[in-house]
């Protein structure tokens, strides 16, 4: 028996996000090898294909779609260009990694969403790494037994030690709190109907202008409350944590006591300074499964749906924070391909 061929993977996008998976799929992944790499700095592309041997660099991505050493795409681009890829890559008819936000909007969403319809079969894994944590996955193990009764709250918590200099009060929403958009659909088995953004007074470490903290209500057609913590100039480390509050008993995850010292007159561990480090593991257990899945002729894990979804709550996020009061989520109604 022959050993199968490799998947050719195109990384789109190779910033801090796109660079870290060209490392991650040429050392840490089986199963896969990066075959072209593309981004609008011509030069940037060419400094990380250089790290992969016989990795070409482009800088549009219809030319590395085209190349026949390319089976797959992985799309790390900034958001707004999402939309224009993913429909390049359903032209070729190319399974995609996409990391999140899937699109910039629900409208775009819906639009990439009713192209893969058109397709008749599912092209797009989008890229909500929580639900590969490993954490994570034992809390959703953990609620699908029915153990500790019906979910009725999450409490969320999402800080990290600094926010980068081009962030904006609705980003905290839409690249931050979308990921507990996900992860309390996903946790809960709910859609988010509404949501209501409370805004305390901000921090003095928060850039001028810049609304930080916040405090996010998302409630559920299950009839249960999540709520987010995002605070994105805390200074002290990176930290994600969830607790879900049920009938019977309370489950958490997050606080990072894998290791304690005892040491000087002194007891505590560390705190993980960036996303890169607290979802090591979750990255490299979703780029495993897609490629996995991917050479099945498969695709598993979070769809386009949730893409979209996730991109209606936090459009309806936004709205709540510049406006007040509660804002309702509107959804088309759910194809059955994505039940």
């Amino acid at each position: 028996m022959t050993e199968r061929a490799p998947l050719g993977v195109a990384v789109i996008g190779t910033g801090r996000m796109g660079a870290d998976h060209v490392r991650r799929i040429h050392e840490v992944t089986s199963g896969a090898r990066v075959t072209a790499v593309v981004d609008v700095d011509a030069e940037r592309a060419k400094a990380v294909a250089a790290r992969v041997d016989g990795c070409t660099a482009h800088t549009d991505p219809a030319a590395a779609m085209a190349a026949a050493d390319v089976d797959a795409v992985l799309i790390a681009s900034p958001g707004p260009a999402h939309e224009a890829t993913l429909l390049a890559a359903f032209e070729h008819d190319l399974p995609v990694l996409c990391e999140k936000p899937l699109t910039s909007d629900a409208a775009s969403a819906l639009r990439v969403l009713e192209a893969e319809q058109r397709l008749g079969h599912r092209r797009v894994q989008v890229g909500f790494m929580r639900r590969y944590d490993p954490e994570y996955a034992k809390l959703k193990a953990l609620l699908a037994t029915g153990q500790l009764g019906r979910p009725l709250m999450v409490h969320n918590r999402h800080r990290n030690v600094a926010s980068p200099p081009f962030f904006t009060s609705s980003m905290l929403i839409s690249d931050s709190v979308a990921h507990e958009a996900d992860a309390t659909r996903w946790l809960l088995g709910h859609e988010i109907t509404a949501v209501t953004v409370l805004r305390p007074t901000p921090s003095a470490s928060a850039p001028d202008a810049l609304q930080d903290p916040q405090f996010v209500v998302f409630e559920t057609d299950g009839g249960a409350l999540s709520d987010v913590e995002i605070f994105v100039n805390c200074g002290f480390g990176y930290q994600v944590q969830a607790e879900v509050v049920c009938e019977r008993g309370t489950a958490r995850v997050g606080d990072g006591h894998a290791l304690v010292t005892n040491m000087a007159g002194r007891w505590g561990g560390t705190i993980a300074q960036d996303f890169t480090e607290r979802f090591e593991t979750a990255y490299d257990q979703e780029i495993q499964a897609w490629v996995d899945a991917t050479r099945r002729g498969e695709v598993t894990g979070p769809s386009v749906w949730d893409g979209y979804a996730a991109a209606a709550v936090c459009e309806a996020g936004v709205r709540a924070l510049e406006d007040g009061g509660r804002v309702g989520v509107e959804l088309v109604e759910k194809p059955a391909s994505y039940a």
